[in-house]
């Protein structure tokens, strides 16, 4: 996913610069052939916010995470997303912070000029980035953040304990839901078309902002459970109150325009014309395709193709050919080949994952004719050919969506928090997954196949649907373990990393007493190795102390 990093990076120089530059015009003249920051509508600034958050969403959750949660791997750039090759200099929050400056100059012209809307929105979009700071990488500055140009008091900002920055995001979203429960003709300066998530649909931020708060309370659920508990059931227990997607046409998408290399599907093939580009690197991990074909379950056919060529086991000493699109091959070829490379030949006749964590996922499948990194495997299962375009109905920036609440209200009424039959609420999730997907005619028939049956089914199903947003399924499995998924040979550790490292020259070096103050809050585990201090990708932030998850 170094592709989708390099034109993220670009989007992100760009909007710092518009923020830095904007500081300077003011400080120094106004550009006579340019926008004045103070009299620019407040508008031109959320589209922006958007879409850097999205493209934010999908560069984790189709690239680092997805790797994490074996919903795919790469037969090149393989190390840090097959294997968690991690380090102090690996991930930086720079770009979280950037989209926060800006975000921050959109909530202060909202609160200057009276326009609830706006307010709201960007209190919601506040929750949501911050929400993935402190996800990943524990405490981090929040009260005092954003302050800069205050002085130097504020260069260096405190880390905040994690628990006041989700107290903080709750809060938040509690005054989002308020801003934005007047009718539509209450609010003022909304030009719809600049804002690309809904379309200056004041009632469905408000769902968005109550959807984001479900997702909070539930992301508690192992620390403090009563907290989150009584969270939850005062959402559920007042619907017009507190109102929450729960249909997928609710879902909060941002679609790639397509017209231009940096608004595109990072992975498609019109504009990276290497022929061993992302698209060619990116393949379905073996855990996921085959929970997928176990279940039948349709939204694979929209994920994958199937199987260029596949394997057939035959009688004959020797025999390695192509016959009718098939290659057939010879039990003494097979066994020659999975002794030699430690692997598993797959002869699945439509799809195949490639294993996680192993040095030679470029040959998968006796694809030894062409090793090269990011070459074709005619004998895996590749991406859908729709990822190699620029942008496809399908292929969106997912920000949050009606599966995800419907299967925490599932959770949360498995575990007696709400009244309702768990069940109902899981095959709602389902549903709307299916529905989102375009294959919700095939529901009825695939819930047959994926019957409720508790917490495993539930987490099983969101993190099935977290296909390109596998960032969330992550923070899932950290707090309750499930699925249950095992590390592969190549993996630098035994177990499954549970944070980012706080980054040496963009965080330590430039705030170095408040970093180190933050790791010493972290919960050193038995699986932090050569990692020289807490700062480590195996160390437990507070939200994981004291629960007894992932390990």
């Amino acid at each position: 996913m170094n592709k989708i990093k390099k034109r993220f990076t670009v989007a992100l120089i760009l909007m710092v610069g518009f923020v830095i530059s904007c500081k300077d015009l003011e400080e120094l003249n106004i550009n006579p052939n340019g926008v004045d920051p103070a009299i620019a509508d407040v508008n031109f600034l959320l589209p922006t916010i958007q879409t850097n958050t999205g493209q934010t969403i999908y560069s984790i959750g189709f690239g680092t995470f997805s790797g994490v949660m074996q919903h795919t791997q790469h037969t090149g750039w393989a190390g840090g997303h097959n294997n968690y090759e991690w380090n102090s200099l690996s991930h930086s929050w720079n770009g979280y912070y950037s989209i926060l400056m800006n975000n921050n100059e959109y909530f202060n012209k909202a609160v200057k000029g009276d326009y609830t809307f706006h307010e709201g929105v960007a209190r919601i979009m506040r929750s949501y980035v911050f929400g993935l700071i402190t996800d990943i990488w524990g405490d981090a500055p929040y009260k005092d953040a954003l302050k800069a140009e205050l002085g130097a008091d504020y260069f260096r900002p405190a880390f905040d304990p994690q628990q006041e920055i989700y107290r903080g995001i709750l809060a938040d979203l509690d005054t989002a839901n308020t801003l934005l429960s007047k009718s539509a003709g209450e609010y003022k300066n909304i030009v719809s078309k600049q804002d690309v998530v809904y379309k200056g649909d004041a009632s469905k931020w408000r769902k968005f902002a109550n959807s984001l708060a479900l997702r909070y309370y539930m992301r508690l659920q192992a620390k403090e459970p009563s907290f989150a508990e009584a969270g939850i059931k005062k959402m559920a227990d007042n619907p017009v109150q507190f109102p929450l997607i729960t249909v997928a046409e609710d879902d909060a998408n941002i679609s790639f325009p397509g017209t231009s290399e940096g608004v595109s599907n990072p992975l498609n093939t019109v504009y990276d014309t290497d022929p061993a580009g992302a698209y060619m690197r990116v393949k379905l991990a073996k855990t996921l395709v085959d929970v997928l074909r176990e279940y039948d379950d349709p939204r694979l056919a929209v994920w994958a193709d199937k199987i260029e060529i596949p394997l057939v086991l035959v009688q004959g000493s020797g025999i390695d050919r192509i016959v009718e699109g098939k290659r057939e091959v010879w039990q003494d070829i097979v066994s020659a080949f999975e002794e030699t490379n430690a692997m598993k030949v797959d002869f699945d006749p439509e799809y195949a994952g490639v294993p996680v964590s192993h040095s030679r996922v470029q040959i998968f499948n006796m694809n030894n004719a062409n090793s090269a990194q990011g070459t074709v495997n005619p004998h895996a299962s590749h991406l859908n050919s729709r990822y190699k375009k620029t942008t496809d109905p399908f292929v969106l920036m997912r920000l949050i969506s009606a599966c995800e609440t419907n299967l925490i209200l599932a959770e949360a009424a498995y575990r007696g928090w709400i009244p309702g039959d768990p069940a109902e609420y899981y095959a709602d999730g389902v549903r709307e997954s299916l529905k989102a997907w375009g294959v919700g005619n095939d529901f009825d028939n695939y819930i047959t196949r994926v019957p409720y049956g508790g917490l495993e089914s539930i987490i099983e199903q969101k993190w099935i649907a977290s296909w390109t947003t596998a960032q969330e399924a992550w923070f899932d499995w950290r707090r309750t373990g499930l699925p249950d998924l095992k590390t592969g040979p190549s993996a630098i550790r035994p177990v499954l990393p549970i944070r980012w490292y706080y980054h040496t020259n963009d965080e330590v070096e430039k705030n170095r007493a408040n970093v180190e103050a933050a790791v010493e809050r972290l919960e050193a585990t038995p699986y932090q190795g050569t990692d020289q201090t807490k700062n480590s990708a195996w160390s437990k932030m507070w939200v994981l102390q004291g629960t007894g998850k992932p390990y």
